[in-house]
């Protein structure tokens, strides 16, 4: 049997876990305690080191993420039905659809911690979600756009490439990102978090996209994608209170928040249109961050 080798007693429960859309998880509960046990969809094995590592590091650190559950032999990364698998300390709380101005601040300190933090970490991955992933999925959702949409798309795209190119996009600083910190990630008890979830988009960026991907979804208001000043200030605050944001990264916030809509539109887009098998999988509305993203870029006409 599977968990034997990890010397957890006996299974008492086992239970699916409803709501993701790239794996599969199950709430395990043996002798010795609670676990969340993972089947990985779409990541392939030479990929997970890289996670199952950096959620290591981070919580040898103090940061509260799940910590990674070795066997008798000392491995994080094993295969459970044909598919990679890993199995995780359960963290309790819960999360906060609704979050106030103070849910924010703890999130933006936390997050600038977990930067710092990994600063130190070794191994090297790139986000798999970056731009050229971007450019292979813009092509193969544009047929189901309409005009309107299909022109946000190419504009975006273009501004993203002429970015990426500039110096002052060479000199954010970089290191291991969550890049999926959204609501659902986050457990509090209260105000404190108790929690950071899914680190399984998890790869080495600017720390600024991190930002931005936050700020897109702690700091707007869900229905129509506008952004809340009170939220987004309390987070950015927070945030440099421990790592205080270089003079680029201030210069190309907007920017990156428009990079973080981008890449969840495109994602939400090929899941909705292009979905792939998988069990317990639920797809996202793609509007969401369609509307985030025109925001956005209104902000920036705004601007110039």
């Amino acid at each position: 049997m599977f968990l034997r080798k990890f010397e957890q007693g006996e299974l008492r429960a086992l239970l699916a876990c409803s709501g993701g859309i790239e794996n599969t998880n199950y709430f395990v509960a043996t002798d010795a305690g609670s676990h969340v046990l993972t089947l990985f969809e779409r990541l392939a094995d030479e990929e997970l080191p890289f996670y199952l590592h950096l959620m290591q590091h981070l919580a040898g650190q103090g940061i509260p993420v799940p910590d990674p559950l070795p066997d008798r032999e000392g491995r994080i990364l094993h295969r459970l039905k044909g598919k990679p698998a890993a199995i995780v300390s359960r963290l309790h709380g819960r999360s906060e659809l609704k979050p106030s101005v103070a849910h924010c601040s703890t999130v933006g300190a936390v997050l600038a911690r977990m930067h710092l933090a990994g600063k130190d970490y070794h191994r090297y991955q790139p986000n798999l979600r970056g731009f050229l992933w971007w450019s292979e999925t813009a092509p193969l959702v544009m047929p189901y756009l309409d005009d309107g949409q299909r022109a946000l798309l190419t504009r975006e795209m273009d501004c993203q490439k002429r970015i990426a190119a500039s110096d002052d996009y060479a000199a954010l600083p970089r290191g291991p990102i969550h890049g999926d910190l959204f609501r659902d990630n986050v457990l509090f008890e209260g105000e404190r978090i108790t929690g950071v979830l899914d680190f399984y988009f998890a790869g080495c960026d600017t720390w600024l996209y991190d930002i931005g991907v936050c700020l897109n979804d702690w700091c707007v208001d869900l229905d129509s994608g506008q952004g809340n000043a009170a939220r987004e200030a309390t987070f950015l605050s927070a945030y440099e209170a421990v790592r205080p944001l270089q003079p680029a990264e201030r210069g190309l916030l907007l920017a990156m928040r428009r990079a973080a809509a981008l890449r969840f539109w495109l994602s939400r887009l090929r899941d909705l249109h292009l979905p792939r098998p998988a069990a317990v999988l639920k797809a996202h509305d793609p509007r969401q961050f369609e509307q985030v993203l025109r925001h956005c870029t209104s902000d920036a006409d705004a601007i110039l």
